[in-house]
């Protein structure tokens, strides 16, 4: 949480790799949200490399939301790929339900102001991908 790491550092190795053609598929997480928003503008200038969710400290409410609030400002919020856990433990469970529950309210307060169409079918899909299918595809389960 201390002091964050400069981003244009992230970019430089991130552009490194790419001119070399070695950038795998990455996914950049942070525990300091006060650099959200640079990670997330940063990364965006390589196709193969997303903003991870929110994690440790940042994994609450606040965090949660700001986390996915940053991602959908900076990039197509229906390419998330959603929480994660560092356990197989079945007490894990309830961050992942944790975590729907915030998406879906944001997604609910998005339609509610205007910001997305009332589509059910178009909502569902998003929630369903963000929090299973994107994930699922990207690890190739």
């Amino acid at each position: 949480v201390g002091n964050p790491i400069k981003v244009s550092a992230i970019t430089a190795l991130l552009d490194k790799m790419e001119q070399e053609d070695k950038l795998p598929d990455t996914i950049v997480y942070t525990l300091n949200p006060t650099i959200y928003y640079e990670i997330a503008t940063g990364i965006r200038s390589f196709r193969n490399v997303s903003l991870g969710a929110a994690w440790w400290f940042c994994d609450n409410l606040s965090g949660i939301k700001k986390q996915i609030e940053v991602y959908s400002e900076t990039a197509a919020i229906g390419t998330f790929y959603g929480m994660l856990t560092d356990s197989r433990s079945f007490l894990s469970y309830a961050r992942h339900d944790y975590f729907r529950r915030i998406l879906c309210n944001l997604l609910g307060k998005w339609v509610e102001e205007g910001e997305y169409p009332a589509d059910m079918a178009q909502l569902k899909k998003i929630a369903a991908d963000i929090c299973y299918y994107n994930a699922k595809n990207y690890f190739e389960f």
